[in-house]
């Protein structure tokens, strides 16, 4: 984070939010409202939303507005990513939402220990900033991005970490697509209890 304090939870820095189908992983082509926080300090040289970085960016709004938006979508789950959201206090807005009625799904990396009550975790480590606590016993979804093929062991290491009934995916890495999805293929041919996730809202142009 570049100067900026975690807050108790009660406003978080928004980057942008909006109401959408899932794209990728376990869960794709589902409707759900997407809460993107900002702040990170895993920094993956690949990364698509390197805009949410800096937490200084975006201004820090009230969880109450966020929960009115998410209430007028008529949205009854909610994606919460980043950035790395777990860089913040989660307990007051999931709490808030929960009290709605709103299922809850979480997008991580894992480097930061876990807060909030969560219907869903997808949990994607990354070898820059290893996740910490337990919560590769609380993810219901791994999902590993391969960027080259020394990343399969990489994923296998947290195969053998998380629960025996986690959802288990392979996610080629997006500008690597063509170079690396063959051999992502060959390994889930060799591997089946992994699958593969795609990234289907960059094909239909959806956000």
């Amino acid at each position: 984070m570049d100067g900026r304090a975690p807050s108790s939870g009660e406003k978080l820095p928004l980057v942008e939010h909006f109401y959408s189908l899932q794209g990728e992983g376990y869960h794709t082509g589902k409707a759900a409202y997407f809460i993107r926080i900002g702040g990170c300090d895993v920094g993956c040289s690949w990364c698509d939303s390197r805009y949410s970085w800096n937490p200084d960016l975006h201004p820090l709004v009230d969880i109450d507005e966020i929960a009115r938006h998410v209430s007028d979508s008529g949205a009854d789950s909610v994606v919460i990513t980043g950035g790395e959201p777990l860089m913040w206090d989660m307990n007051p807005l999931t709490s808030l939402l929960g009290e709605m009625g709103i299922k809850l799904f979480l997008e991580t990396s894992g480097s930061h220990s876990l807060t909030g009550r969560w219907d869903w975790i997808c949990l994607s480590p990354k070898k820059n900033s290893p996740p910490v606590g337990d919560i590769c016993l609380a993810a219901g979804e791994l999902k590993v991005i391969i960027e080259v093929t020394a990343d399969f062991d990489w994923a296998e290491e947290y195969r053998a970490r998380v629960r025996s009934d986690c959802k288990l995916f392979l996610q080629p890495e997006w500008s690597r697509f063509d170079a690396i999805t063959g051999d992502i293929v060959n390994y889930i041919l060799k591997n089946p209890a992994w699958a593969i996730s795609l990234q289907s809202h960059k094909y239909m142009r959806i956000p």
